[in-house]
């Protein structure tokens, strides 16, 4: 087996967590064909525990500790030096000795970056060939803030969209390929890097259909008789926090009319006190972190991503469509999910749209549109079959 240097900016563990799914199953795949050395940073205390776990998928392992208050006001350096905030947020000097010496240690030829603000650590490592898997087009996000948000935010978020899209494009240029989450992304990242547009490519993300399964529903979370729909994700992330906000805020109210009973979970780690506040509003539930997600999303009549910042593969459709689950979502969380809208799920545009869309779902004596998204899932979002392109670009000559 060869040896290959893989770089994930967030320990790839647990599996089932939103924002790790995809590196943990790039791991997965890559150890069954190299001998991988992993460099990842821990920023979560609980995600300690997960360490022992990691180092036996790998031939050796560097494990860093992030500090995320020490590394957001180190980062805000790099507004004097003029350079991208994301990447003096990673900045790590015992990080980068570890890679130097792995490298020379192994002679390592193939290397493997999840995220582009890893890519720095192997700037200067061109003698391997470099696989990117940049998942988002993350300048494009910061774009997106920015256009949210009032002043002085709203000059931050534009000010990182330039300096990481100018990274982005760098690493495009220099690396052998460039992967994307879907083909949508792609074709963003070759209008904004179209000197790259020949090494740019993609691979949808899977599910685990055998974990995500109607057969692994568990018992209710929910008070007998309750109707319930729910919202999974990370409650730290701004665009989740956002699509909360605002569905609770304009959606909720016309559905609390038409169904009295009708309650909203808000169902995920770290829910900000913005998200903590909702839970004061009528018919609203805020869990925070919960043992095992598939049960609020199996028992829950419908799911909902009503988000209005998105990028990339919504983990959180695809799990509920693997559940059997009905799912609404808005034309963003929908983007590079091929589902039939009206038969595999509903796309709703504004409050009024998702009211008529859960009052569609709570009316259906069947399960028909659930039963129609698995097999949708079960059919295109293998991951075995997608990540096959991993190995491709990183043998090709």
């Amino acid at each position: 087996m060869e040896d290959l240097l893989l770089l994930i900016h967030r320990i790839p563990y647990p599996p089932n967590k939103g924002d790790k799914i995809r590196s943990y199953h790039l791991l997965k795949h890559l150890a069954r064909d190299y001998r991988v050395h992993l460099a990842t940073f821990v920023d979560d205390a609980d995600d300690w525990q997960h360490v022992p776990t990691v180092e036996k998928m790998c031939a050796s392992s560097h494990f860093a500790s992030l500090n995320t208050l020490l590394s957001r006001v180190r980062s805000l350096g790099a507004l004097v030096k003029n350079r991208s905030l994301s990447l003096d947020y990673y900045r790590d000097a015992g990080l980068q000795r570890w890679v130097d010496q792995t490298v020379a240690a192994h002679g390592i030829g193939r290397v493997l970056v999840f995220s582009s603000a890893m890519a720095q650590f192997v700037d200067h490592h061109r003698g391997a060939r470099r696989v990117i898997d940049f998942c988002d087009v993350d300048s494009d996000k910061w774009r997106q803030y920015a256009d949210k948000k009032s002043w002085p935010m709203s000059w931050l978020y534009r000010h990182e969209a330039r300096q990481l899209l100018s990274y982005e494009r760098q690493v495009a240029r220099e690396y052998d390929a460039s992967l994307f989450v879907s083909a949508p992304e792609a074709d963003l990242f070759r209008q904004l890097a179209p000197e790259s547009d020949a090494k740019i490519g993609f691979f949808s993300n899977g599910v685990d259909t055998d974990y995500f399964s109607p057969a692994a529903a568990g018992a209710s979370p929910f008070k007998e008789g309750e109707r319930a729909i729910v919202f999974t994700g990370a409650m730290d992330y701004w665009p989740n926090v956002d699509a909360v906000q605002w569905f609770a805020q304009e959606a909720m109210p016309l559905l609390r009319a038409r169904f009295p009973d009708l309650r909203f979970y808000i169902v995920g780690a770290r829910p900000t006190p913005a998200v903590q506040e909702l839970g004061k509003l009528p018919n609203i539930v805020v869990t925070g972190t919960v043992p095992d997600v598939r049960p609020y999303i199996a028992h829950a009549r419908a799911a909902v991503a009503p988000l209005r910042i998105a990028r990339g593969i919504q983990n959180k459709v695809l799990e509920a469509m693997a559940m059997a689950t009905p799912v609404v979502v808005t034309p963003q969380a929908l983007e590079g999910i091929e589902a039939e809208p009206g038969k595999e799920l509903v796309l709703a545009n504004d409050a009024a749209g998702f009211a008529d869309a859960v009052a569609l779902l709570l009316a259906r004596d069947g399960n028909d549109m659930g039963l129609a998204a698995r097999a949708r899932v079960e059919r295109k979002y293998s991951w075995p079959s997608n990540l096959a392109c991993i190995g491709e670009c990183l043998e090709c000559s």
